[in-house]
């Protein structure tokens, strides 16, 4: 199947720049995905459009401040009044770092802007010097291999120096609130460096309503990465390399799918990130009937039509760019035809989409 079969076409002004004044304000696309048939709604409704049975799995992950602003080392900023040639001591332009993927304790892959300006052993001053990295590696695409040595603690660093990564279509710079609407209400743990969108429009009052409804409610770990943004650079789906997610299934979300499965009650995924951790559990147990163990794992698996889902029933997600992994999933979930027929109405009908856009329900 070709990528360019997944496109679309949208105006650049219903790309939402920012989040709506109230998270569950959001409208809500519902998708039958056996008829194709589809609905407007409000993300208000969603414990009533439940049937009430329903298992949801949710990614607790917690984003991190994580696009850093720095300097070569020995290279210092530029002083009121311009440069000083005859010191030859200042620079250019800043170098900026976004942390993609942790590796251990101190060392992350990183993209690097300008990447071409910085080789292996090449040394990255940010702040007042209270955070440095030594480039280790090169990669493709501008990725770099950074370890990091900080005075006071890594995260606490980062949390002071770093800046929310918001998404390349959202043109302009973060700001404070960003750091509380990019995150979801359960954030809890993990280091990804990109929200799980659907989850952005869940408030406390709605979880609350969906267990009253009796609805049960499961987590799961994935921390999002730059993958999520990365261009399908191949012609055919089946060319294109997959990027790796780290993720952690603690054994009491096992427990409840399985008691949802016996009960042949629906599985209701919110985002793809919790699709990909699923699915790809379930696919390295293959042979056990779609059954997944708990523990940690690096999500593999791509999703797009063809494929199988062995857990997932029902999905609450964003709305995606076009010929990106991420439609090809959500098209492989509820068919390619309703979905792109879905996303041409939402479009002729001013919904706003990505990140900080309005949901879609496929059931």
């Amino acid at each position: 199947m070709n990528v360019s079969d997944f496109d679309f076409d949208l105006p650049a002004e219903r790309i939402a720049q920012r989040p709506l004044d109230e998270r569950d304000a959001s409208r809500l696309l519902l998708l039958d995905r056996a008829s194709g048939a589809w609905d407007d709604r409000n993300f208000r409704e969603l414990p009533e459009l439940l049937r009430g049975e329903e298992l949801i799995v949710v990614n607790n992950t917690r984003v991190l401040p994580a696009r850093l602003f720095g300097r070569r080392a020995g290279i210092h900023a530029e002083p009121p009044g311009g440069n000083n040639p005859a010191r030859g001591e200042f620079l250019q332009a800043p170098i900026e770092v976004l942390l993609v993927r942790k590796l251990d304790a101190d060392t992350w892959e990183t993209l690097v802007r300008p990447g071409r300006k910085i080789p292996v052993g090449e040394r990255i001053v940010f702040g007042e010097g209270e955070l440095e990295a030594r480039v280790e590696a090169r990669g493709e695409y501008g990725l770099r291999v950074l370890r990091f040595s900080s005075r006071n603690g890594f995260d606490e660093t980062l949390a002071r120096l770093g800046h929310i990564p918001l998404p390349p279509y959202i043109k302009r710079e973060d700001e404070p609130l960003d750091r509380e609407r990019y995150q979801t209400v359960y954030a809890r743990q993990g280091s990804a460096v990109a929200a799980p969108t659907a989850g952005l429009h869940f408030t406390p009052e709605i979880l609350r309503r969906l267990r009253d409804r009796g609805i049960e409610i499961a987590e799961i770990t994935l921390d999002v990465g730059l993958g999520t943004f990365e261009p399908v650079r191949a012609e055919r789906l089946e060319d294109h390399k997959i990027h790796t997610e780290d993720y952690d299934i603690p054994e009491s979300t096992v427990a409840a799918i399985e008691r949802a499965r016996q009960a042949n009650r629906p599985v209701l995924a919110v985002g793809t990130t919790v699709v990909r951790a699923l699915e790809d559990a379930a696919e390295k147990n293959a042979g056990r009937d779609g059954a997944i163990k708990p523990g940690k794992a690096e999500a593999e698996i791509f999703l797009y039509p063809g494929k199988t889902f062995r857990i997932i029933n029902q999905l609450l997600t964003n709305f995606h760019l076009p010929q990106s992994s991420l439609l090809a999933l959500v098209g492989a979930f509820a068919g390619q035809e309703n979905v792109l027929r879905a996303y041409r109405h939402a479009v002729e009908s001013g919904y706003r989409f990505y990140s900080y856009g309005d949901a879609m329900l496929i059931r």
